[in-house]
Parts: structure tokens; sequence; C-alpha cells
């Protein structure tokens, strides 16, 4: 009892230390950079984004000012592509330490179908992504009681439309509100804090003057509707700047400087946290959630099985050292014992199919596990976009062996002669339907004219990386796993198969599958939640310690509640256990995408085919992960619970 409490004490530890590292510390994007005072300060705008449409657009795509020389790239990652961020450098000039007051920056004078397109895009919600120094804008707002609010994901819009006569404005000044920190012994500053303050201004020339947007005399002229050496407030504000055919927009900004004492190191906390707006006790809830479906799982797997084992067991070797006469004399035998003789029997459909996706399965879920553990502990932070995708991509290319090496074994195990096949499948099956859905909706999205559509180049990579690594590594792993010994089972296989008895209507496999996916469901849909918000609403999502905890409790659940369902079948004498196992814990994902149906409603998705065929499609594709992995685990965790029952009694 005192080892079993130690063991405990141990593993709450564990627990609790990665746990905490989900918000310790992160692995920066980029090393610090001093900035002396008047120093260049370079902004750089993102693509526009809409979790309305989920398609991003370039950034100079709408009729906004364009730095001297035209927009230049910034160097981008295979993630970034991935993902449809498209940095590039803009005109706004700012220096360190050097306060702007309601600056010129140009002239916009938009044509009809310049003031349609603006207009769309402000009516789907788009908002403008800027980075300084690395760091994402914040936005500034107000809310209904009239408080300034920030928001710390998702950048800060481009208008708005009144709610009265329905008339749409662009926000043209910004007011850009920088924090900069001094560190010891450095001589320069360090950006530790960026947000943006949008505001929608008629601006008009003192004087009646009429600028022709080019002559030099604009940037210099007064502004009447801007006070003199003073920071634009929205009190002063008369009126909006209309979004109309034939309107001249004036842009300005504003930028200000302010003092933290926030350290560059953690100057990505508060957007992390957003600014805790989520409580942590949330995330808390949901692994107590979690903890106690699995709690609750394991005490009646416990009650259940070991009881029940240890009785059958019991009496099934007690039987086998009786005398003929005195078996006679004995009840019939009923019970998993009588189907010894076929429950290792292969699958009697698809045995090649039940190899790939196994295999497919475990190379999906070892990468989800070690991505999941590298955010954990900070190396894949969102201070380095694209690197998640990035390390999703490498870790899945990796794991390729393993993928190999467990369909062959079960293949050989099946007596299966078209290994090549088997093995090829296992290369391409899911990673061939992930690419070819990727380049239709790909293709969709270059007429769409998103950033979304990777480029052909990318494309290539690719393909190369698929080509040229994944699918090496997948033959690699069957080789080794071929070269093995076939897996033996404890008893051997008649050869005429035993007739399966009419099971009860609850004992039906159809209902088992059915239900055996809630359990698991309901120990994650709190987190799933979380991270639902994440991936299509443009939140930063943090805390990989909780994920790492609630994925572990998943597959945990998964496994379990799949063993006590086929040992339930086995005392059916239903033998045909392979694909039970792998569809009953796999329905884990049926689950996850009927409630992917549920949570739709919270992107308010306009009316766009494309939206709901980008949400749909990729869900699916999710799901589909999520069912090799889940099945996968459920049919190995059955293969070693049957192995080990069946080896523990003696069979004539």
């Amino acid at each position: 009892m005192t080892k079993l409490r130690s063991m405990m004490a141990r593993a709450a530890v564990l627990t609790m230390a990665v746990l905490k590292t989900s918000h310790g510390f992160y692995v920066p994007g980029v090393r610090p950079h001093e900035f002396s005072p008047g120093e260049d300060v370079p902004m750089k705008v993102n693509s526009l984004t809409s979790i309305h449409t989920q398609l991003p657009k370039d950034y100079y795509r709408l009729p906004f000012c364009r730095p001297t020389g035209g927009p230049k790239m910034a160097s981008e990652n295979l993630g970034e592509f991935l993902t449809g961020n498209k940095i590039q450098n803009s005109p706004y000039s700012i220096n360190m330490l050097r306060e702007v007051y309601c600056q010129v920056l140009c002239q916009v004078t938009l044509t009809k179908v310049e003031a349609h397109t603006l207009a769309t895009h402000i009516k789907y919600g788009y908002h403008n992504n800027w980075i300084i120094d690395n760091l994402p804008g914040a936005s500034v707002g107000l809310t209904g009681s009239g408080q300034h609010q920030t928001h710390y994901a998702g950048g800060f819009p481009i208008g708005f439309i009144a709610a009265d006569t329905k008339e749409t404005f662009l926000y043209n000044h910004v007011n850009i509100l920088l924090e900069y920190h001094n560190p010891e012994g450095k001589e320069g500053h360090r950006v530790v804090g960026f947000a943006v303050e949008p505001m929608s201004i008629s601006h008009e020339y003192s004087g009646g003057y009429v600028w022709d947007g080019e002559s030099s005399e604009g940037f210099s002229k007064p502004l009447a509707s801007c006070a003199e050496q003073q920071h634009m407030d929205r009190a002063n504000i008369s009126s909006f700047q209309l979004v109309r055919p034939d309107a001249n927009i004036i842009y300005t900004y504003d930028v200000t400087w302010k003092y933290s004492e926030t350290a560059w190191a953690s100057r990505w906390d508060v957007y992390l946290t957003e600014d805790h707006m989520v409580p942590a006790q949330v995330h808390w809830y949901s692994i107590t959630n979690s903890i106690l479906v699995v709690l609750f799982l394991s005490l009646l797997v416990v009650s259940i099985l070991v009881r029940n084992l240890r009785r059958d067991i019991a009496g099934y070797n007690a039987m086998a050292v009786l005398t003929d006469e005195e078996k006679e004399e004995e009840q019939e035998e009923s019970g998993w014992k009588l189907v010894h003789a076929d429950v290792f029997r292969p699958p009697s459909n698809y045995p090649m199919a039940f190899c790939i996706m196994v295999g497919s399965g475990s190379q999906i879920g070892l990468c989800a596990f070690f991505t999941i553990c590298c955010s954990a502990v900070g190396f894949l932070s969102p201070a380095r976009r694209g690197s998640l995708m990035t390390a999703t991509l490498v870790f899945y290319m990796l794991c390729g062996c393993l993928a190999g090496y467990v369909s062959s074994r079960l293949y050989k195990s099946f007596r299966g002669r078209q290994w090549q096949l088997c093995t090829l499948m296992t290369a391409t099956a899911f990673p061939g339907l992930c690419f070819l859905l990727f380049i239709f909706f790909n293709t969709i999205l270059a007429f769409f004219r998103s950033t979304a559509s990777v480029p052909f180049l990318d494309l290539v990579i690719l393909a190369a990386m698929w080509c040229c690594v994944s699918i090496p590594l997948v033959f690699l792993g069957a080789y080794f796993g071929y070269k093995k010994e076939s897996i033996s089972f404890p008893t051997v296989t008649s050869t005429i198969a035993r007739a399966v008895p009419e099971p009860s209507f609850f004992m039906m496999p159809l209902v088992g599958i059915s239900l055996a996916g809630m359990v698991p469901f309901a120990a994650a849909y709190v987190e799933l939640f979380f991270i639902m918000t994440s991936l299509w609403m443009d939140q930063f999502y943090y805390v990989f310690g909780f994920t790492l905890a609630v994925y572990s409790i998943l597959l945990i659940t998964c496994a379990e509640v799949t063993v006590l369902l086929c040992y339930y079948q086995l005392c059916a004498e239903n033998h045909r256990w392979w694909w039970f196992s792998f569809f009953a814990s796999g329905s884990t994902a049926a689950y996850t995408f009927v409630y992917s149906f549920f949570w739709f409603r919270s992107l308010e998705a306009s009316r766009m085919l494309i939206t709901y065929m980008l949400y749909f499609g990729y869900m699916f594709l999710i799901c589909t992960a999520m069912f090799l992995v889940t099945g996968s685990l459920g049919a190995l965790t059955s293969l070693w619970f049957i192995r080990k029952i069946f080896g523990t009694i003696k069979v004539d």
C-alpha cells in the first residue's frame, strides 16, 4: 500500500510539472533587438482575416496606402505559407521614442469598384493584422458602456457598419500605441507592447485646401479635424469616413510611446492569456472533468474485468484438470473460452485495410504526441509563426517508420501475401487523401485570390517531402516489420469458423460502437471547445500542458472502453472483434464531427459556399485523423488484452 501511494504521489508531481510548463516559458521566435532613440522601427502588415469567411486576403488588395517602391514580401517559412500568412512591409514611418501627431500618410480616391470591394470586406468583418518587432497588434476599442477594451488576438477591424443607417464607414486613422522597456546593461530600448486604436474620421484640410494626393504640400498642411500637437481622441471626432464612390480618403496615424516594466522575455504573456480573459480555472475544470471520467471508467473496468476474469480463468483451468467423466457431470462450458479456436482468426472483411488503418493511426497518434510535447515545453510558441505546422509535417514524416512497422507486423500475422501493396497503401492512403483535398481547396482559393492559396513551389516542396522522405521511411519500417517473427497467438485457429449466435439488442456490435465514443468525447469536450476556437477564430492557444493531459486521458479512456466492450462481445461468443474494436474506439471522432456542426454556429459564417466547404472539409480531415488514432489504439489494446486472457487458460 505504501508503494502504491508513493507511485501515485510521483505521478501527481509529474502531471503538475507538465501542466505548469504550459505557461512557464517559451522559446522566443527572434532574438531581442535594442532600438536606439530615433532608430527606425519597421512595421509589417499580414493578411487580412475574417472568421466569417475563413478566406485570408492580401492586405494591398484593398485601397490602402502603399510603401514607396511597392510592397515587398518578408521572408517566410513553409508553415507560414500553409497557414495563409503573407507578411509585407508598410508605408508607416515609426521611430523609437518619437511621438507622431495625426501624420498624413496618403490620400486615396475610391473608384466604384474599390468602394464596393472595401464595403464588402467591412461587411464580412475583415481585420488588419499588423506586426512590429514580431509582436502582433492588439486591438483597442470601446465596450457598450464606453470603457476601453483590448483584444490581443485576431487583429483590429478595417471598418464598421452603422447600426441605425446601415452605412459603411472605414477606419482611416490609427493610434499606434507602443510600449518599451530598458533592459539592464543595455543602451537601447526593447519593444514590449504593441496595440492599435482604429478610428473613422472624415478629414478636411484647414482653409479649404484640396490635396491632389501627390504633391508634397499635402503632407505638411494642417488638418482641421486634428488638434495640433495632440493625439487624436474619439471625443474630438465630428464625422466618420463614409465608404462611397469618389470619396477622398485621407489616411493618418498617431504614434504614442510609453515605458513599461514588462520584460522582453514575458511580453507575449498578455497575448497568450488574452489578459486573463479566460480564467485558468476553466482549463482546470476541463482537466478535473476528464480525470473524473477516466477514474470512474477505470474503477468500472477493474471491478468488472478483474473480478469476472479471475473467476472465469479459475473456472476454465479447474475444468481442464477434470477427467472426461467429471467434465460430463459439470455444466456445459459457456463464455469467452468457447471462441478460443476463432478469436485470433484474421478479419474476414478487408484484412489489408485493417492493417493500413491501424498503421496510419499509429503514425498520426505518435506525431500528435510529439507535437503536443514540444508545444508544451515551449519549442513551438505562437511567437514563431508557422512553427507548429512545420513541426507537425516533420514529425508526421519521421513517424512513417512506425506506420510501416505496425501494418507489416499485423499483415504478416494475417498471413497476407500482397505485402508490397499493403506497405504502399499505408504510405499513401491517408496522406494522399489529405493532399488531394488540399489541392482541391488550394485551386478554389486561388480563384478567390486568397493568401491561403499556397504557391506552386511550396506544393512541389510538400510533394517532395512526401515522396522522398515519408514513403521511403514507411517502407523502411515495413522492412523491419516483415523481418521479425510473426505475432504468436496462444491458441490454434480452427479451419472452419464458428457461427456467431444471434445477440440481444444491447450486445449488437452496432449498438456498442455507437455508444463507445460517448465516454471519451465527454472527457475531452471542454478543452475541444478552446482548440476549435483557436483553430477557426484566430485566437492564440498556448495551454499545451493541458492539451497533453487531455490527449493522454482521451487515449486511456478509449482503450478502457474498447477492452470492456470487447470482453462482453467475447462473452456473447462473438469472435469478430478486430473491426469492432477499431470502430468502437474510433466512434469518438464521429461525436467530434457532430459537435463541429453545433460549434459552426459560433462563427456566424457568411453565406459563401467556400466557407462551408473549407470548414467541413478540414473538420472531416481532422476527424478522420482522430478516427484512425483512436481506432488503432483500441484495436492494439484489444489485441494485447485478448492475447493475455487466452494465454492464461489451458485449452485442449
